[in-house]
């Protein structure tokens, strides 16, 4: 065999062996179009994400044997049940609502669902409509997961943050009691001398207490356990609560509080929730006013939606941290937990809002809460 043909027979040699590797290569033989009915298997007995199938009534067609992981039941128990049935009453019209409404765009939402033991957990479910061609119908289809842990670990954040504010405003609340007690106490001395006028006297007297009454009842308003009960509220009650609360703080740093609302204006929400968002919000506008000075809280209407704003005359925040405010443990305070911006942001996204923040042009920052008026599914 001559040279020529050596080096033809090679060539021919190169490319088939090149062929072979661009065509067999090891990891392709192992690719798998779909699962064997084993790994499938597996996979349901072991995982901790629910998978649900209802018609569009709620009654379960199907659901995944990891059921039993999440909530106790075997599968087969809760084969044509309505699923509304292991709701709480307010998530049952809540999903009821949203039964005919899902599209083929999925939505998230947060859901008490009943285990077997009777207790109500947290859970998260995806939900999407999507349509059974086989048997010309459109079905519900969930993936569900346990989110008890998280909210437990929510909720103790939020009560330990409680806890802080409530301390921190402390010296102000005792310094606005002691002025009615002082008077309570001058017109006992009077009465005692056995001056006149005492219908007149027990009046005053009344109504000192009454501010007492008001401002040690929001303070323990406070430190009670959130709720999670939303309601048509009234704005200027809500925010009036809060200010009553915030004033006596206000007057120690010589900082004065002037609420504007349009009149009527009403929100849908948790009032406890809500209530915390502003008092954080309020309170670090008073801070932030070392030598004094005004908050401005403002509230319009517009296309069904509130816009409440937090203003203040504080220094402002810096732009390269407006971004950084809502995170965990990041704050500007020397003895600040980092927490109450983080809590207020989610608690107005679960009310459907925003919360957004603001340098204003001239002096201080704009804090705006945004939350719809009535309630949305």
């Amino acid at each position: 065999m001559d040279s020529e043909e050596r080096n033809k027979e090679t060539n021919i040699h190169l490319t088939h062996t090149m062929e072979l590797n661009e065509h067999h290569h090891p990891a392709t033989d192992y690719l798998l179009s779909s699962l064997p009915d084993n790994m499938l298997e597996w996979i349901e007995n072991n995982g901790y994400d629910l998978i649900t199938v209802c018609n569009l009534d709620g009654r379960v067609l199907y659901i995944s044997k990891s059921v039993h992981h999440v909530l106790g039941f075997k599968a087969e128990e809760l084969i044509g049940v309505s699923v509304l049935e292991l709701l709480s009453p307010y998530d049952q019209n809540l999903l009821k609502s949203k039964l005919n409404q899902y599209a083929t765009d999925s939505q998230k939402v947060h859901l008490s669902i009943r285990n077997k033991e009777g207790k109500y957990i947290w859970a998260e479910s995806v939900i999407g409509r999507l349509r059974d061609e086989e048997h010309a119908s459109d079905l519900l289809i969930s993936v569900t997961k346990d989110i008890q842990d998280k909210k437990e670990a929510e909720e103790m954040m939020i009560r330990s943050e409680k806890m802080s504010v409530a301390g921190q405003l402390a010296a102000g609340v005792a310094h606005e009691i002691r002025n009615p007690l002082t008077s309570i106490k001058g017109f006992l001395q009077l009465l005692q001398a056995g001056i006149d006028r005492k219908e007149e006297y027990y009046k005053i007297m009344v109504d000192e207490i009454e501010k007492i009454e008001t401002i040690t009842s929001e303070l323990l308003f406070i430190s009670k356990p959130m709720t999670d009960d939303k309601k048509i509220e009234m704005l200027s009650e809500l925010l009036g609560d809060v200010i009553v609360l915030l004033r006596s703080q206000a007057k120690l740093k010589n900082v004065d509080i002037y609420l504007n609302l349009d009149k009527e204006q009403s929100v849908f929400c948790d009032r406890s929730q809500i209530k915390q968002v502003f008092i954080n919000l309020i309170k670090n506008a008073v801070e932030a006013m070392k030598d004094g000075g005004s908050v401005f809280v403002n509230g319009r209407t517009n296309k069904g939606w509130v816009e409440i704003d937090i203003v203040d005359e504080g220094p402002g925040i810096p732009e390269n941290i407006l971004h950084k405010l809502k995170e965990p443990f990041f704050t500007t305070k020397k003895d600040g937990t980092g927490l109450g911006l983080m809590i207020s942001n989610q608690i107005v996204e679960k009310h459907h809002g925003r919360l957004e923040i603001y340098r204003n042009p001239d002096k201080g920052s704009t804090f705006r809460v945004i939350l719809p008026t009535k309630q949305e599914y």
